[in-house]
């Protein structure tokens, strides 16, 4: 067959799977759960329920590293796969809103458990749930190390994905730096990310009330720790759902991106009857243009005049003559 068309066929691997990012998150799982046995098991011996609740609450967030190990491997699997239209780039999102799901259930029973606390009181062996929260803590605390490098660059990117490609806008490049981006919007990685910190929150707020209440007798003032500990990791899995979920539904681009579009390519003679973007993964935009024009240009000269718009990665553009 010849290879006349070759030149015209479109690419569909929008994946962000990331080698890196895939191997640290096993070393966090690993560490992770050797520290919820130890936990779960000295929260049963010692009768502390800050423990056992630290503990359980770790057994969730490896749950949640196992969703994100099993859409690092799916993507992988099913990268060059033509089953999806475009490619694997949500399952990383997916992957990231499930996680979220999970964080805001854990939340959920923390606060149900502090409240139970707060009205019938437990009593702790302080000295060593101290030292196990220690522990805790410090696992905690080397995870996020592990998996934050991305996190550290990007100055916790997690509230504004709408500007990561604004410089590519004028370059005249639409391919050359899309996959630069790894990690960029990794919102598998980033779910991982709030889980541990969630985890290092709970373990500080852990220890700080077991000080008290060992020295002050304040018991009542672990469960109060649980409820703002529930409040925060609400937030995140809120935040983490809002940026995610947008993406499985096909949000459009933004409106003003949307507009420069339409200007570029309108004047007397032509009129964009119907436009469509949307994103096909955390940072890749597809869009589909209907234009309806007197003059005789083709759609490769329209194409050509989107050129410079940078966050369009699957371009399909209907020329109908008036």
């Amino acid at each position: 067959m010849t290879n006349f068309a070759d030149k015209y066929v479109h690419q569909h691997n929008f994946t962000s799977v990331n080698a890196q990012n895939e191997r640290r998150t096993w070393y966090v799982l690993v560490i992770t759960i050797i520290t919820m046995v130890i936990e779960v098991t000295a929260g049963t011996i010692y009768g502390s329920m800050a423990l056992l609740a630290d503990g359980w609450h770790m057994g969730t967030h490896a749950a949640a590293f196992c969703i994100t190990l099993f859409t690092y491997h799916y993507a992988r699997k099913h990268a060059n796969s033509d089953r999806f239209s475009f490619g694997v780039g949500k399952v990383g999102v997916l992957g990231g809103y499930t996680s979220a799901i999970g964080l805001g259930i854990v939340a959920l029973i923390m606060l149900v458990e502090s409240i139970h606390r707060l009205l019938s009181p437990v009593d702790i062996q302080f000295n060593q749930s101290i030292m196990v929260a220690i522990i805790g803590l410090v696992v905690n605390v080397a995870s996020m190390f592990i998996l934050g490098h991305e996190h550290h660059h990007h100055g916790h990117d997690h509230h504004d994905h709408d500007h990561d490609h604004a410089h590519h806008e004028d370059d005249g490049h639409t391919h050359d730096h899309d996959h630069s981006h790894h990690g960029h919007s990794d919102h598998n990685l980033k779910a991982a990310y709030f889980h541990v910190l969630a985890d290092a929150l709970t373990s500080v707020l852990a220890i700080g009330a077991l000080l008290v209440g060992k020295y002050l007798g304040w018991y009542w003032l672990d469960p109060v720790m649980g409820i703002v500990g529930a409040v925060v990791i609400t937030k995140w899995a809120l935040g983490l759902m809002k940026q995610t979920s947008p993406i499985l539904l096909d949000e459009s681009i933004d409106k003003h991106y949307q507009a420069d579009i339409i200007n570029a390519l309108e004047n007397e003679q032509t009129k964009v009857t119907d436009i469509h973007i949307w994103r096909i993964s955390a940072d890749h935009y597809s869009a589909a243009i209907a234009i309806c024009t007197t003059s005789d240009t083709n759609a490769e000269t329209f194409k050509q005049s989107l050129s410079k718009f940078g966050k369009l990665n699957h371009l399909t553009i209907e020329v109908n003559y008036a």
